[in-house]
Protein backbone atom coordinates (compact mmCIF):
# COMPACT_ATOMS: atom_id res chain seq x y z
CA UNK A 1 0.00 0.00 0.00
CA UNK A 2 1.33 3.42 -0.97
CA UNK A 3 0.82 6.19 1.58
CA UNK A 4 -0.04 9.58 0.13
CA UNK A 5 1.37 12.43 2.16
CA UNK A 6 -1.20 15.17 2.59
CA UNK A 7 -0.11 18.49 1.15
CA UNK A 8 -0.37 21.40 3.55
CA UNK A 9 -0.11 25.09 2.76
CA UNK A 10 2.02 26.39 5.63
CA UNK A 11 1.83 30.03 6.67
CA UNK A 12 5.33 29.83 8.15
CA UNK A 13 8.06 27.37 8.98
CA UNK A 14 8.34 28.19 12.68
CA UNK A 15 5.58 29.72 14.76
CA UNK A 16 6.68 31.35 18.04
CA UNK A 17 4.02 31.89 20.71
CA UNK A 18 4.99 34.81 22.95
CA UNK A 19 6.44 38.23 22.14
CA UNK A 20 8.55 38.74 25.23
CA UNK A 21 12.32 39.00 25.04
CA UNK A 22 12.85 35.20 24.92
CA UNK A 23 10.36 34.66 22.10
CA UNK A 24 11.73 37.56 20.08
CA UNK A 25 15.32 36.46 20.70
CA UNK A 26 14.36 33.00 19.43
CA UNK A 27 12.89 34.49 16.23
CA UNK A 28 16.04 36.59 15.78
CA UNK A 29 18.30 33.57 16.32
CA UNK A 30 16.36 31.38 13.86
CA UNK A 31 16.58 33.89 11.03
CA UNK A 32 20.27 34.53 11.77
CA UNK A 33 21.13 30.82 11.82
CA UNK A 34 18.94 29.83 8.86
CA UNK A 35 18.26 32.80 6.55
CA UNK A 36 15.11 32.30 4.55
CA UNK A 37 13.29 30.46 7.33
CA UNK A 38 9.80 31.95 7.61
CA UNK A 39 9.07 32.87 11.23
CA UNK A 40 5.83 34.22 12.67
CA UNK A 41 5.45 35.45 16.27
CA UNK A 42 2.04 35.57 17.95
CA UNK A 43 1.72 37.93 20.92
CA UNK A 44 -1.61 38.45 22.69
CA UNK A 45 -0.77 41.99 23.83
CA UNK A 46 -0.83 45.06 21.53
CA UNK A 47 2.97 45.37 21.74
CA UNK A 48 6.09 43.47 22.81
CA UNK A 49 7.50 42.87 26.29
CA UNK A 50 4.38 43.79 28.28
CA UNK A 51 4.90 41.30 31.13
CA UNK A 52 8.10 39.80 32.65
CA UNK A 53 10.40 41.57 30.16
CA UNK A 54 8.98 45.02 30.80
CA UNK A 55 8.24 44.68 34.51
CA UNK A 56 11.57 44.00 36.21
CA UNK A 57 14.54 45.86 37.64
CA UNK A 58 16.26 46.24 34.25
CA UNK A 59 19.42 44.58 35.60
CA UNK A 60 21.97 42.82 33.41
CA UNK A 61 22.92 40.08 35.87
CA UNK A 62 26.52 38.90 36.14
CA UNK A 63 25.67 35.23 36.75
CA UNK A 64 27.25 35.07 40.21
CA UNK A 65 24.25 33.45 41.94
CA UNK A 66 23.76 30.40 39.79
CA UNK A 67 24.98 26.83 40.17
CA UNK A 68 28.18 26.30 38.16
CA UNK A 69 27.48 24.39 34.97
CA UNK A 70 23.75 25.18 35.00
CA UNK A 71 22.04 26.83 32.04
CA UNK A 72 21.43 29.89 34.21
CA UNK A 73 25.14 30.22 35.06
CA UNK A 74 26.42 29.62 31.54
CA UNK A 75 23.79 31.67 29.74
CA UNK A 76 23.82 34.58 32.22
CA UNK A 77 27.61 35.01 32.12
CA UNK A 78 27.66 34.76 28.33
CA UNK A 79 24.44 36.72 27.94
CA UNK A 80 25.57 39.65 30.07
CA UNK A 81 28.54 40.32 27.79
CA UNK A 82 26.42 39.81 24.67
CA UNK A 83 23.65 42.08 25.97
CA UNK A 84 26.09 44.95 26.52
CA UNK A 85 27.46 44.44 23.01
CA UNK A 86 23.95 44.26 21.49
CA UNK A 87 22.87 47.46 23.25
CA UNK A 88 26.02 49.26 22.12
CA UNK A 89 25.56 48.07 18.52
CA UNK A 90 21.98 49.28 18.28
CA UNK A 91 22.20 52.38 20.46
CA UNK A 92 19.98 51.02 23.25
CA UNK A 93 20.35 52.70 26.65
CA UNK A 94 22.61 50.70 28.95
CA UNK A 95 25.45 51.03 31.47
CA UNK A 96 27.87 48.65 33.17
CA UNK A 97 27.59 49.86 36.75
CA UNK A 98 28.77 46.99 38.92
CA UNK A 99 26.90 46.14 42.11
CA UNK A 100 27.38 45.42 45.79
CA UNK A 101 26.06 42.35 47.58
CA UNK A 102 25.98 43.30 51.25
CA UNK A 103 25.86 41.14 54.38
CA UNK A 104 24.09 42.94 57.23
CA UNK A 105 24.03 40.04 59.70
CA UNK A 106 26.73 37.64 60.90
CA UNK A 107 24.64 34.66 59.78
CA UNK A 108 24.97 35.95 56.21
CA UNK A 109 28.79 36.01 56.17
CA UNK A 110 29.24 32.31 55.27
CA UNK A 111 26.71 32.71 52.43
CA UNK A 112 28.55 35.80 51.21
CA UNK A 113 31.82 33.88 51.16
CA UNK A 114 30.08 31.04 49.29
CA UNK A 115 28.99 33.58 46.66
CA UNK A 116 32.62 34.64 46.22
CA UNK A 117 33.55 31.02 45.55
CA UNK A 118 30.60 30.51 43.21
CA UNK A 119 31.48 33.67 41.30
CA UNK A 120 35.02 32.46 40.77
CA UNK A 121 33.76 29.05 39.60
CA UNK A 122 31.57 30.86 37.09
CA UNK A 123 34.50 32.95 35.87
CA UNK A 124 33.33 36.20 37.45
CA UNK A 125 35.79 38.58 39.07
CA UNK A 126 34.69 39.87 42.47
CA UNK A 127 36.23 42.21 45.02
CA UNK A 128 35.72 41.45 48.71
CA UNK A 129 35.04 44.50 50.91
CA UNK A 130 35.17 45.09 54.63
CA UNK A 131 32.61 47.24 56.42
CA UNK A 132 34.60 50.46 56.01
CA UNK A 133 35.17 49.87 52.27
CA UNK A 134 31.48 49.73 51.44
CA UNK A 135 31.33 53.53 51.68
CA UNK A 136 33.77 53.83 48.77
CA UNK A 137 30.94 52.66 46.53
CA UNK A 138 27.81 53.51 48.52
CA UNK A 139 28.25 56.13 51.28
CA UNK A 140 24.72 55.59 52.71
CA UNK A 141 24.81 51.78 52.74
CA UNK A 142 25.79 49.90 55.90
CA UNK A 143 26.92 46.30 56.29
CA UNK A 144 29.41 43.95 57.92
CA UNK A 145 31.02 42.96 54.61
CA UNK A 146 30.25 43.03 50.91
CA UNK A 147 31.41 41.89 47.52
CA UNK A 148 31.63 44.12 44.47
CA UNK A 149 30.72 42.53 41.13
CA UNK A 150 31.98 44.67 38.29
CA UNK A 151 30.18 43.05 35.33
CA UNK A 152 26.61 43.78 36.49
CA UNK A 153 24.82 46.46 34.49
CA UNK A 154 21.44 47.95 33.58
CA UNK A 155 19.64 48.38 30.30
CA UNK A 156 16.33 49.04 28.58
CA UNK A 157 15.07 45.47 28.03
CA UNK A 158 11.90 46.71 26.30
CA UNK A 159 14.11 48.54 23.82
CA UNK A 160 16.10 45.34 23.32
CA UNK A 161 12.89 43.39 22.64
CA UNK A 162 11.74 45.93 20.07
CA UNK A 163 15.10 45.79 18.31
CA UNK A 164 15.08 41.98 18.27
CA UNK A 165 11.61 42.06 16.69
CA UNK A 166 12.75 44.47 13.99
CA UNK A 167 16.09 42.79 13.29
CA UNK A 168 14.60 39.29 13.14
CA UNK A 169 12.65 39.95 9.97
CA UNK A 170 9.88 37.79 11.43
CA UNK A 171 6.21 38.54 10.97
CA UNK A 172 5.02 39.80 14.36
CA UNK A 173 1.28 39.62 14.99
CA UNK A 174 0.14 41.57 18.05
CA UNK A 175 -3.28 41.13 19.62
CA UNK A 176 -3.15 37.44 18.67
CA UNK A 177 -4.07 35.27 21.66
CA UNK A 178 -3.70 31.53 21.12
CA UNK A 179 -6.85 29.62 22.12
CA UNK A 180 -6.49 26.28 20.33
CA UNK A 181 -3.66 24.16 18.94
CA UNK A 182 -3.99 21.19 16.59
CA UNK A 183 -0.63 19.41 16.49
CA UNK A 184 -0.30 16.48 14.08
CA UNK A 185 3.17 14.92 14.10
CA UNK A 186 2.91 13.85 10.45
CA UNK A 187 1.71 17.23 9.21
CA UNK A 188 2.51 20.16 11.47
CA UNK A 189 0.81 22.54 13.86
CA UNK A 190 -2.30 24.65 13.32
CA UNK A 191 -3.01 27.41 15.82
CA UNK A 192 -6.28 29.30 16.17
CA UNK A 193 -6.31 32.74 17.77
CA UNK A 194 -9.10 34.42 19.71
CA UNK A 195 -10.18 36.44 16.66
CA UNK A 196 -10.62 33.28 14.57
CA UNK A 197 -7.42 33.38 12.51
CA UNK A 198 -5.65 30.09 11.86
CA UNK A 199 -1.87 29.93 11.42
CA UNK A 200 -0.27 26.73 10.08
CA UNK A 201 3.38 25.99 10.78
CA UNK A 202 5.80 23.13 10.50
CA UNK A 203 7.12 23.66 14.05
CA UNK A 204 5.77 25.52 17.10
CA UNK A 205 7.97 27.19 19.73
CA UNK A 206 6.26 27.97 23.03
CA UNK A 207 7.69 31.07 24.75
CA UNK A 208 4.41 32.04 26.40
CA UNK A 209 5.91 32.90 29.80
CA UNK A 210 3.14 33.04 32.39
CA UNK A 211 1.02 30.75 30.20
CA UNK A 212 3.72 28.42 28.86
CA UNK A 213 2.41 25.33 30.68
CA UNK A 214 -1.11 25.96 29.35
CA UNK A 215 0.17 26.34 25.78
CA UNK A 216 2.15 23.11 26.20
CA UNK A 217 -1.04 21.30 27.24
CA UNK A 218 -2.89 22.77 24.23
CA UNK A 219 -0.36 21.05 21.97
CA UNK A 220 -0.97 17.74 23.73
CA UNK A 221 2.39 17.70 25.54
CA UNK A 222 2.53 17.22 29.32
CA UNK A 223 4.76 19.97 30.74
CA UNK A 224 5.06 18.11 34.09
CA UNK A 225 5.25 21.50 35.83
CA UNK A 226 2.75 24.18 36.75
CA UNK A 227 3.44 27.91 36.52
CA UNK A 228 2.77 29.41 39.95
CA UNK A 229 2.75 33.20 39.66
CA UNK A 230 4.58 35.29 42.26
CA UNK A 231 4.01 39.03 42.30
CA UNK A 232 6.95 41.31 42.98
CA UNK A 233 6.06 44.75 44.30
CA UNK A 234 8.33 47.75 43.75
CA UNK A 235 8.74 51.22 45.16
CA UNK A 236 10.52 54.22 43.67
CA UNK A 237 12.98 56.06 45.94
CA UNK A 238 11.94 59.71 46.31
CA UNK A 239 15.55 60.57 47.29
CA UNK A 240 17.52 58.78 44.57
CA UNK A 241 20.72 60.52 45.71
CA UNK A 242 20.86 58.01 48.59
CA UNK A 243 21.94 55.26 46.18
CA UNK A 244 24.67 55.52 43.58
CA UNK A 245 24.31 52.16 41.83
CA UNK A 246 23.00 48.66 42.58
CA UNK A 247 22.83 47.22 46.10
CA UNK A 248 21.64 43.69 46.92
CA UNK A 249 21.22 41.67 50.12
CA UNK A 250 22.76 38.21 50.44
CA UNK A 251 20.11 35.87 48.99
CA UNK A 252 18.74 32.82 50.73
CA UNK A 253 19.87 29.82 48.62
CA UNK A 254 16.63 27.96 49.41
CA UNK A 255 14.69 30.38 47.18
CA UNK A 256 15.08 31.62 43.59
CA UNK A 257 14.29 35.19 44.70
CA UNK A 258 17.10 37.68 45.32
CA UNK A 259 15.38 39.72 48.03
CA UNK A 260 14.59 43.44 48.22
CA UNK A 261 17.34 45.33 46.45
CA UNK A 262 18.13 48.87 45.30
CA UNK A 263 18.60 49.52 41.59
CA UNK A 264 19.50 52.82 39.97
CA UNK A 265 17.88 52.41 36.57
CA UNK A 266 18.82 53.69 33.17
CA UNK A 267 16.49 56.68 33.73
CA UNK A 268 18.34 57.73 36.90
CA UNK A 269 15.54 56.70 39.25
CA UNK A 270 16.07 54.11 41.98
CA UNK A 271 13.77 51.08 42.18
CA UNK A 272 13.38 49.35 45.53
CA UNK A 273 12.13 45.75 45.57
CA UNK A 274 10.76 43.33 44.78
CA UNK A 275 9.23 41.16 47.45
CA UNK A 276 7.63 37.86 46.33
CA UNK A 277 4.01 37.07 47.16
CA UNK A 278 1.58 34.61 45.54
CA UNK A 279 -0.47 36.28 42.82
CA UNK A 280 -4.19 35.48 42.51
CA UNK A 281 -3.98 35.40 38.72
CA UNK A 282 -1.26 34.73 36.16
CA UNK A 283 -1.21 38.45 35.45
CA UNK A 284 -2.20 39.39 38.99
CA UNK A 285 -0.45 42.71 39.35
CA UNK A 286 -2.44 43.64 42.44
CA UNK A 287 -4.43 41.98 45.24
CA UNK A 288 -7.61 43.09 43.46
CA UNK A 289 -6.82 41.07 40.33
CA UNK A 290 -8.39 37.64 40.84
CA UNK A 291 -9.11 35.14 38.06
CA UNK A 292 -10.98 32.22 39.63
CA UNK A 293 -10.10 29.66 36.94
CA UNK A 294 -6.38 30.46 37.14
CA UNK A 295 -6.41 30.57 40.94
CA UNK A 296 -8.22 27.22 41.04
CA UNK A 297 -5.56 25.76 38.74
CA UNK A 298 -2.81 26.93 41.09
CA UNK A 299 -4.60 25.58 44.16
CA UNK A 300 -5.28 22.24 42.45
CA UNK A 301 -1.58 21.66 41.81
CA UNK A 302 -0.12 19.56 44.66
CA UNK A 303 3.18 21.42 44.46
CA UNK A 304 1.51 24.69 45.50
CA UNK A 305 0.45 23.25 48.86
CA UNK A 306 3.83 21.62 49.39
CA UNK A 307 5.56 24.98 48.84
CA UNK A 308 3.21 26.56 51.39
CA UNK A 309 3.90 23.91 54.02
CA UNK A 310 7.64 23.93 53.44
CA UNK A 311 8.20 27.69 53.31
CA UNK A 312 5.34 29.22 55.27
CA UNK A 313 7.64 31.30 57.51
CA UNK A 314 9.38 32.89 54.53
CA UNK A 315 6.03 33.42 52.83
CA UNK A 316 4.51 35.05 55.90
CA UNK A 317 7.34 37.59 55.95
CA UNK A 318 6.81 38.40 52.26
CA UNK A 319 3.07 38.83 52.78
CA UNK A 320 3.70 41.13 55.73
CA UNK A 321 5.96 43.31 53.57
CA UNK A 322 3.23 43.39 50.93
CA UNK A 323 0.44 44.64 53.18
CA UNK A 324 2.60 46.81 55.46
CA UNK A 325 4.71 49.59 54.01
CA UNK A 326 6.41 49.92 57.39
CA UNK A 327 7.57 46.30 57.23
CA UNK A 328 8.88 46.88 53.71
CA UNK A 329 10.77 49.96 54.92
CA UNK A 330 12.31 47.91 57.76
CA UNK A 331 13.67 45.45 55.17
CA UNK A 332 15.19 48.29 53.16
CA UNK A 333 16.72 49.91 56.26
CA UNK A 334 18.89 46.84 56.82
CA UNK A 335 20.87 48.04 53.80
CA UNK A 336 20.00 51.73 53.74
CA UNK A 337 19.42 53.07 57.29
CA UNK A 338 18.70 56.62 56.10
CA UNK A 339 15.54 55.64 54.21
CA UNK A 340 12.23 56.85 55.64
CA UNK A 341 8.71 55.68 54.91
CA UNK A 342 7.89 58.83 52.95
CA UNK A 343 10.88 58.13 50.67
CA UNK A 344 9.14 55.12 49.10
CA UNK A 345 6.53 55.66 46.39
CA UNK A 346 4.69 52.65 44.95
CA UNK A 347 5.38 51.90 41.30
CA UNK A 348 4.54 49.22 38.74
CA UNK A 349 4.74 45.63 40.02
CA UNK A 350 5.75 42.52 38.10
CA UNK A 351 4.80 38.84 38.15
CA UNK A 352 7.37 36.04 38.01
CA UNK A 353 6.40 32.91 36.08
CA UNK A 354 7.87 30.27 38.39
CA UNK A 355 7.66 26.63 37.34
CA UNK A 356 6.87 24.27 40.22
CA UNK A 357 7.11 20.47 40.16
CA UNK A 358 4.36 18.25 41.55
CA UNK A 359 6.46 17.61 44.70
CA UNK A 360 6.67 21.35 45.46
CA UNK A 361 10.21 21.86 44.16
CA UNK A 362 10.77 25.29 42.63
CA UNK A 363 12.49 24.68 39.28
CA UNK A 364 15.85 26.36 39.77
CA UNK A 365 17.22 26.34 36.22
CA UNK A 366 15.95 27.33 32.81
CA UNK A 367 13.77 24.50 31.53
CA UNK A 368 13.39 23.74 27.82
CA UNK A 369 11.58 20.61 26.63
CA UNK A 370 10.74 19.18 23.23
CA UNK A 371 7.81 17.27 21.79
CA UNK A 372 6.78 16.25 18.29
CA UNK A 373 7.18 19.43 16.20
CA UNK A 374 7.27 21.51 19.40
CA UNK A 375 9.82 23.21 21.65
CA UNK A 376 8.59 24.50 25.01
CA UNK A 377 10.36 27.06 27.22
CA UNK A 378 8.83 26.11 30.57
CA UNK A 379 10.92 28.05 33.08
CA UNK A 380 12.57 31.31 32.12
CA UNK A 381 12.27 33.84 34.96
CA UNK A 382 15.19 36.06 36.03
CA UNK A 383 17.92 36.13 34.71
CA UNK A 384 16.20 35.24 31.42
CA UNK A 385 16.25 38.82 30.12
CA UNK A 386 20.01 38.97 30.70
CA UNK A 387 20.45 35.51 29.16
CA UNK A 388 17.93 36.02 26.34
CA UNK A 389 20.42 35.95 23.46
CA UNK A 390 21.98 32.57 24.41
CA UNK A 391 18.55 31.19 25.36
CA UNK A 392 17.22 32.26 21.97
CA UNK A 393 20.07 30.49 20.19
CA UNK A 394 19.51 27.28 22.17
CA UNK A 395 15.76 27.28 21.48
CA UNK A 396 16.44 28.12 17.81
CA UNK A 397 18.86 25.18 17.56
CA UNK A 398 16.19 22.81 18.81
CA UNK A 399 13.50 24.34 16.58
CA UNK A 400 15.67 24.08 13.47
CA UNK A 401 16.49 20.46 14.35
CA UNK A 402 12.75 19.74 14.59
CA UNK A 403 12.22 21.57 11.30
CA UNK A 404 14.87 19.45 9.57
CA UNK A 405 13.16 16.29 10.81
CA UNK A 406 9.67 17.42 9.82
Amino acid sequence: MVQVRQKVAYDCDVLVVGGGIVGLSTAYAITRAAPGTRVTVLEKEPGPARHQTGRNSGVIHSGIYYKPGSLKARFAVRGAAEMVKFCAEYGIAHAVTGKLIVATDRDELPRLHALVQRGRENGIAVRELGASQIAEYEPEVRGLAAIQVGTTGICDFVGVARQLAEASGAEIRYGAQVVQVDRRPSLGVAVRTADGDVVRARVLVNCAGLYCDEVARLTGDDPEVRIVPFRGEYYELARPELVKGLVYPVPDPAFPFLGVHLTRGIDGGVHVGPNAVPALAREGYGWGVVRPRELAGTLAWPGSWRIARRHWRYGAGELRRSVSKGAFVDAVRRLLPAVEERDLVRTEPGVRAQAVLRDGTLVDDFLIREGARTVHVLNAPSPAATASLPIGREVARRALKALAQA
